[in-house]
């Protein structure tokens, strides 16, 4: 049977196994796919510790880890149009990306590009998309200035190369050992630390933001909100349960392949670098998962699961 790496119940590390599972059989509108690379996100291990995503019910079994797919169309379920067996494609898996197959709702599916690797492609639907998302949702001129908490991690990365790409001058925190990193992406690196906003407001042209994006959450939220005048251009993927208090929103999700065919082109155009640093084969998905469940990494990290 297929393999695949997955969690029993909730709680730390030691929930999660390497099972053999079978292989899923694909529902109306919905992909089988063969899976070459999946992309390694914190929600992953955030969801094996017990968030469960809205409308999810509770855990009934092995869950397959794994929010981000690229790989090739196995089958292909009724009523799905625009996809046929064979095709490379990339997408959000509903069923664990951490396996031999999953599957991928047509809807939220799109054809990979073949100047894209199935590597980078795997580093695009979670971190790229919300990227995107994010940047698309403040909706600010070319010549803003918006602060990106988080910059140097898989969607702070993507923020930042977007949102430079849109004309917009960004200010990344992210921890001093970063700093080149961020800077190469075209932002100004502020070190995480004590009276970050009045650092920020430092390094700030004007000694203003004109919108915060944030991928941190935590106690400096509220201490970045601060430094807006408009408080309906803080966005957040990190805090969702906090930031409306400071007048905020979480980041509005799309989910569409529209939005993953507009992340492709930006791929292979050279705008969008998924800046996978790391590496790891299928039997080694626990080390992945460590890796940036330790909150340490630098870009992305992608599971290989087949060449």
């Amino acid at each position: 049977m297929p393999k695949a790496y997955a969690f029993t119940e909730h709680g730390g590390p030691e929930v999660e196994a390497f099972l053999d599972l079978p292989e899923p059989s694909p529902g109306p509108g919905e992909l089988l796919v063969a899976v070459r690379a999946a992309g390694v996100n914190p929600v992953d291990w955030k969801l094996r510790a017990g968030k469960r995503r809205p409308g999810q019910g509770p855990l009934t079994g092995p869950e397959v880890l794994g929010s981000e797919v690229a790989g090739v169309v196995a089958r292909v379920g009724p009523g799905v149009e625009g996809f046929a067996v064979g095709d490379p494609v990339f997408g959000n898996p509903v069923t664990g990306g951490y396996a031999q197959y999953t599957l991928v709702p047509a809807s939220i599916a799109a054809h990979k590009p073949d100047a894209l690797s199935y590597v980078d492609a795997a580093a695009l639907p979670v971190a790229a998309a919300t990227a995107y998302d994010g940047v698309r949702q403040l909706g600010l001129p070319a010549g803003s200035t918006l602060l990106i908490t988080g910059a140097g991690g898989g969607v702070g990365v993507a923020a930042t190369q977007i949102a430079v790409h849109f004309g917009l001058r960004v200010i990344g925190t992210a921890s001093a050992g970063k700093k080149e990193f961020v800077e190469s992406l075209g932002a100004t690196h502020v070190p995480r630390g004590p009276r970050l906003a009045e650092r920020i407001r430092e390094a700030a042209p004007d000694g203003r933001v004109d919108a915060v994006f944030d991928l941190v959450g935590g106690d400096g939220l509220a201490e970045v909100a601060e430094l807006l005048a408009d408080r309906t251009k803080l966005i957040t993927a990190a805090a969702k349960e906090t930031v409306a208090a400071l007048g905020g929103a979480p980041v509005a999700r799309a989910r569409t392949s529209a939005v993953l065919d507009e992340v492709a082109l930006l791929a292979v155009a050279g705008v969008l670098r998924p800046h996978v640093t790391a590496t790891y084969p299928l039997d080694r998905a626990d080390e992945a998962l460590r890796a940036v469940e330790d909150g340490h990494t630098l870009g992305k990290i992608v599971i290989e699961v087949a060449s």
